[in-house]
C-alpha cells in the first residue's frame, strides 16, 4: 500500500512538471503584451481634423476626418503636385485671358499674355495662393483646365482618396469640389515626398523677377502663420516646415501644415473651422503628437525577423544575406510602449523582383508602420559559364529565394528555446507513457510481495502459538 501511494504521488509530480514546462514554452513563444494604450487626444475647437505621421502613414489623431467639406485653397497642394509630376520648372507659362478673367479672390495681379516660369508660378500658387497662377498652370500642363482637373482626380484615386472630387485647380467655390481631412492627409503625404514641393512649401518669402508685363519684382510671402509671421507672431513654431492655407465663405478656414521634430514628420489638416482656430488647434495637435509619440527604426529594433549582415568569404567572395529589411522603415508608437509591444505579420510578394515581402506592424488595433523585405543584390554563387537558366532552374531559384526569406523570419534564440522545450516534452512524454503502461504490472508485483509478506507473518504467528502450547 505504501509503495502504491508513493507511485501515485510521483506521477502527479511528473504531471505538474510537464504542465510547468508547457506554460514556460507557451510564455516564451507568446510573450505577454503590454497594455495597448493609445494616448487620449487633446480637445480642439475645430470640428474636423487629423494628424498623420508621414513616413509610416500612422494616424495619431482624428476627429470626424472622413466628413466631406469644401477645401478652398488647400486644393492647391494637389495642383502643385500634379504640375511638378508633369512639367519642368523652367517651362514658360503664358497667362491666357481666361486665367485672368475667371479667377477672382487671392492673386498677384498678372496681366493678359504675361509670362513666368513654372517654378515662379508654383511659388505664387503655394505662398500667395494666387488663383490666376493656378489656372494658368492647369492650362499649361493639361492643355485645358478640364483635362488638368481630370489629372487631379486620377491622382487622388491612385492615392486612395475615396471622399474627394476636384472641379477646379484653385479651390474657388463649386458644389462638386470637395474632400475630407483624411484624403487631404494622403494628398499632403504624397506631395511632401516630392523634394521640390518641400522646398516651395517651406519657403517664407520669394521674389519673382520682372516679367514681360511687370517692370518691378513681385514679393511673395507665405500665408501660413505657424511658419511665417505674416500678421501674427504668436503662432510661429520652429518645427513647422510648410503648409497651405485656405478660406471661402462656404468652406470657412482650412489649413494643412507640416512639422518635423524628434525624428517624426507630421501633417495636420484642419477643415471647416472659424479663424483663429486653425492656428491654435494645429499647434495643440502638434504638441500632443510630439509629447506622446516616438519613432522606432525597424531594422535597428527588430529581433524576430533578422539576418546577419556580417560579410564572409564565399565562392564568389560575397556571402551576405540574400534579403534584408528596409533600413529606413519605421513605426510610430506611444512613448509608453516598447518596440516589442507592436504585433507583426509577414506577407510575401511574388510580383516584384526587388521587394519580396513586407512586415506590417499594428498596435492597439492601429496600423503603425511596415517594412519591405528587399533583395540585397547579392548574386547566387554558381559557375562562371552558367549565363542562362532553364525554366526548371528558374523555378528552383524561386523556391530557394522563398527558403532564404524564411531564414530571416524566426529568431534563433526563440527557435532554440522551442526546440529544446519540444525535446524535453518528448522525453517526459515517453517516460510518463512507459510509466503508465507498466503501472498495473508494478502494482501487481507490489501486491504479490505484500501477500508474500503477509503469508510469512501468518506462518510465524502459527509457529509462535504452537510453541506456547
Amino acid at each position: 500500500m505504501y509503495k502504491t501511494e508513493r507511485t501515485k504521488k510521483w506521477m502527479l509530480r511528473a504531471g505538474a512538471i510537464l504542465f510547468a514546462l508547457l506554460m514556460m514554452i507557451q510564455m516564451g513563444a507568446y510573450p505577454v503584451q503590454a497594455s495597448e494604450y493609445w494616448p487620449e487626444g487633446t480637445e480642439i475647437a475645430s470640428p474636423n481634423a487629423i494628424v498623420m505621421e508621414l513616413s509610416t502613414g500612422t494616424i495619431l489623431y482624428e476627429k470626424e476626418s472622413l466628413e466631406q467639406h469644401f477645401p478652398a485653397s488647400i486644393t492647391k497642394i494637389m495642383t502643385t503636385l500634379v504640375a511638378l509630376e508633369n512639367s519642368d520648372l523652367d517651362e514658360i507659362v503664358t497667362f491666357s485671358d481666361e486665367a485672368i478673367d475667371n479667377t477672382m479672390g487671392s492673386g498677384i495681379a498678372r496681366d493678359y499674355g504675361e509670362q513666368m516660369t513654372m517654378e515662379q508660378c508654383l511659388y505664387a500658387v503655394m505662398l500667395e495662393s494666387a488663383n490666376e497662377c493656378a489656372y494658368a498652370v492647369a492650362e499649361h500642363v493639361g492643355g485645358t483646365v478640364e483635362n488638368f482637373v481630370a489629372m487631379m482626380n486620377e491622382k487622388a484615386g491612385s492615392l486612395g482618396c475615396k471622399n474627394t472630387h476636384f472641379a477646379n485647380p484653385h479651390g474657388l467655390q463649386d458644389e462638386n469640389h470637395y474632400t475630407c481631412c483624411y484624403d487631404m492627409a494622403l494628398i499632403a503625404q504624397a506631395a511632401y515626398a516630392n523634394e521640390t514641393f518641400r522646398i516651395i512649401t517651406g519657403t517664407a518669402r520669394y521674389t519673382i523677377p520682372p516679367t514681360n508685363k511687370h517692370d518691378e519684382p513681385t514679393l511673395l510671402q507665405n500665408h501660413n502663420e505657424i511658419l511665417y509671421p505674416r500678421r501674427e507672431t504668436a503662432y510661429v513654431r520652429d518645427y513647422c516646415t510648410g503648409g497651405k492655407t485656405g478660406y471661402t465663405d462656404a468652406a470657412q478656414s482650412t489649413l494643412v501644415t507640416f512639422a518635423e521634430k524628434d525624428g517624426m514628420t507630421l501633417v495636420c489638416v484642419i477643415m471647416n473651422t472659424q479663424s483663429p482656430n486653425q492656428w491654435k488647434d494645429t499647434i495643440s495637435l502638434f504638441e500632443y503628437s510630439f509629447d506622446n509619440f516616438q519613432v522606432f527604426n525597424i531594422a535597428e529594433n527588430e529581433t524576430s525577423y533578422t539576418s546577419s549582415r556580417e560579410k564572409s568569404t564565399g565562392s564568389l567572395n560575397q556571402n551576405e544575406p540574400f534579403v534584408d529589411i528596409d533600413q529606413n522603415a519605421c513605426i510610430v508608437l506611444p512613448k509608453t510602449a516598447k518596440f516589442k509591444d507592436a504585433k507583426s505579420e509577414i506577407t510575401y510578394e511574388d510580383e516584384s523582383s526587388q521587394v519580396v515581402g513586407s512586415i506590417a506592424y499594428t498596435y492597439a488595433g492601429r496600423e503603425v508602420g511596415k517594412a519591405d523585405i528587399v533583395t540585397t543584390g547579392v548574386k547566387i554563387d554558381g559557375y562562371v559559364f552558367d549565363n542562362e537558366k532553364t525554366q526548371e532552374e528558374s523555378e528552383q531559384s524561386t523556391e530557394e529565394t522563398k527558403t532564404k526569406i524564411s531564414t530571416i523570419q524566426i529568431n534563433p534564440v526563440v527557435a532554440g528555446s522551442i526546440a529544446g522545450g519540444v525535446a524535453v516534452l518528448a522525453v517526459l512524454g515517453f517516460f510518463i507513457k512507459k510509466l503508465a503502461d507498466n503501472y498495473y504490472i508494478i502494482r501487481h508485483n507490489m501486491q504479490v510481495k505484500k501477500d508474500y509478506r503477509n503469508q510469512f507473518k501468518a506462518i510465524k504467528r502459527r509457529k509462535k502459538r504452537r510453541r506456547r502450547r
